[in-house]
């Protein structure tokens, strides 16, 4: 082979940056980095010793669905030699390909990542024939460990979800990416800074575990960026009302006429209100006043154990109907336009329901649904830790805890979204040795909040494990059997279409249920970026349409496509409902200024 030739391959084999690397500098590196970091993890061993929590867990019941996947997986011993096959000869495939690479020779990409999948971005993944065969062999062995689930023949829907479920975990945990020798970024920082990377990387653990007191809590934002009722829920407004479960926050008035109907928002309590009120450009309630309404929030509490027997009932009567009849004090308005998101969507269908077989529906004008499941039957991944076993386990904890805490939310919903919630994190917190930017939206998400027991078991049962929302008289609330289909009022639902905590599907269905009319809207993007899209960004689109066939993807094709943000197109729709104009109200002194005093809680 000409010299030409072998140095053609040898820059093929590397990007041009990491070519002339030698490996004993390498290595000299690494034993360095070990050298400075081993006082670091003296301090962690000696500070938090081994891992503390050595209870076995099992969080999606999958001991029995292990087995059922080998019985069956077995039962077929032809099918089973048949995947193995493929897998080998793909593998042969891939490696003549990556060969002809490293020989300088014309070759074919047989695997790319998924249109979304920012992990392989750095351009030495294609530009390196070792790093793309790195790459390549990865995507192949994770596919052929996804495609043997779902061929494998016999499991019902429930254990195939779950084991495909625990298989992305796997896989995504595996990417060459999260580890030093396989990421060639990673590589080149560890080169260019002579290690400092992964010593600052190191720190960055020791802080994460302090700060999650002996348990690793990967930050994902820089919190000492913000601060709340300063940079973060800053719209002017009082504390008009407070009691064991909420402060009902009522805004200064930003026009001089304002809407006769109030609106009052009932975030969910999952996490705290200010998703709604982050920052003034990118604020809903804000925007809300803007336009004119004169707007309520609730900012519920976060519970500790006295507050364990809180019933799902409590949040009704203490949260949501309290609310409307302090602002009909406040007001004189005998009724008002509601809006729910998530969890304070579902809160508000129950009590539209109540009130209509109370025979008060006309308390609420029109209601608002934010991204909000009803019928729980398609709800997404999360249904998957909650079967019976599951919730047995989890009343016996929170029997004696009180709560389900704040933490348990964090992390389940990081790992319906792992690559991007852990370990693009891990990557650049600890490989990188980088900070992680400052994000308000990544702020609030971390500044999560406990549930009570009582509650908690209620809605995990009722909704989630057994459906019975749909199903009239199968919820009874305060005595009363509700019925969904009762529900006459004016609706507008906001679902989105990456949504991976309600997913829209199953959002959809609740247009089936209710007896009103109905506005169906679907914005671009995901579960929290898909509602907070003020217009002024010009980010994303939207579908929308007010007919709502059974069918979501007839709605779909039928529906009109519109660019930008939701927003003006429900506050035209809220105009319909909110009266004539008058005077704008001004809150009252209260008992403080918003955004009050249980925001501020911590769990």
């Amino acid at each position: 082979m000409s010299q030409a030739r072998k140095e053609e391959n040898s820059k093929s084999q590397l990007p041009d940056s990491l070519a002339g690397v030698d490996p004993v500098a390498l290595g000299r590196i690494l034993f360095d980095v070990a050298q400075k970091t081993q006082p670091v993890m003296q301090e962690i061993m000696a500070k938090y010793g081994v891992a503390q929590n050595t209870k076995m867990a099992d969080p999606l019941n999958l001991q029995q669905a292990y087995f059922d996947f080998a019985a069956h997986l077995l039962s077929d011993p032809q099918k089973l030699t048949e995947m193995q096959m493929k897998f080998w000869q793909d593998w042969g495939t891939l490696w003549q390909e990556s060969a002809k690479r490293f020989m300088g020779q014309e070759s074919h990409t047989l695997y790319e990542p998924e249109k979304g999948d920012r992990r392989f971005q750095s351009p030495a993944w294609q530009e390196s024939a070792l790093f793309d065969f790195i790459k390549q062999s990865y995507l192949l062995t994770g596919r052929w460990i996804g495609n043997t689930i779902q061929q494998t023949e016999g499991l019902d829907s429930e254990t195939r979800q779950k084991l495909d479920f625990q298989a992305r975990q796997f896989i995504n945990a595996i990417a060459p990416t999260n580890f030093l020798l396989t990421n060639p970024e990673v590589l080149q920082e560890t080169i260019n800074t002579n290690g400092d990377n992964l010593v600052r990387g190191l720190e960055n653990m020791l802080e994460d575990i302090e700060r999650g007191h002996g348990e690793l809590s990967i930050s994902t934002t820089d919190y000492q960026a913000f601060k709340i009722g300063k940079n973060l829920a800053v719209t002017p407004g009082r504390v008009v009302f407070r009691n064991d479960l909420m402060e009902l926050i009522q805004y200064e008035p930003l026009t001089e006429k304002a809407y006769k109907k109030p609106l009052l928002i009932i975030p969910p309590w999952i996490n705290k209100y200010y998703i709604l009120d982050l920052q003034e450009h990118n604020s809903l309630i804000r925007w809300a006043v803007e336009q004119g309404h004169t707007v309520f929030t609730i900012s519920w509490v976060n519970p500790d154990k006295k507050l364990a027997q809180k019933r799902f009932e409590d949040y009704m009567d203490e949260g949501v109907l309290t609310a409307m009849n302090q602002i009909e004090q406040i007001t004189g308005q005998p009724d008002c336009n509601v809006l729910g998101y998530c969890l304070g969507g579902t809160l508000l269908a129950i009590t539209l329901a109540w009130l209509a077989a109370k025979g008060q529906d006309k308390k609420i004008a029109s209601a608002t649904f934010l991204t909000t499941l009803v019928d729980f039957a398609d709800a997404g991944e999360l249904k998957m830790f909650m079967d019976k076993t599951q919730l047995d386990l989890l009343d016996r904890e929170m029997a004696e805890t009180g709560i389900f805490p704040a933490e348990s939310f964090k992390k389940t919903f990081s790992l319906l979204r792992a690559n991007d919630m852990i370990w693009s994190f891990v990557i650049n917190n600890y490989l990188m040795g980088r900070e992680p930017f400052p994000f308000d939206l990544l702020y609030w998400n971390d500044d999560a909040t406990n549930m009570p027991a009582a509650m908690h078991s209620f809605y995990l049962r009722k909704c989630y494990n057994e459906n019975l929302l749909p199903v009239p008289g199968g919820v009874v609330m305060n005595g009363e059997p509700i019925d969904i289909t009762s529900i006459k009022t004016p609706s507008y639902f906001l679902s989105t279409r990456e949504d991976h905590i309600a997913p829209w599907k199953a959002t959809y269905a609740t247009t089936q249920l209710v007896d009103g009319p109905v506005t169906f809207t679907l914005a671009a993007s995901g579960h929290v970026a898909g509602v907070i899209n003020p217009p002024a960004k010009n980010k994303y689109c939207f579908w929308t349409s007010t007919k709502t066939p059974k069918d979501p993807d007839e709605w779909l094709k039928q529906a009109r496509q519109e660019d930008g943000s939701w927003w003006p197109h429900w506050s035209k729709w809220l105009a319909k409902h909110a009266g004539e104009k008058i005077a704008a109200r001004k809150p009252a002194k209260g008992l403080c200024a918003a955004p009050g005093t249980y925001i501020k809680m911590k769990s």
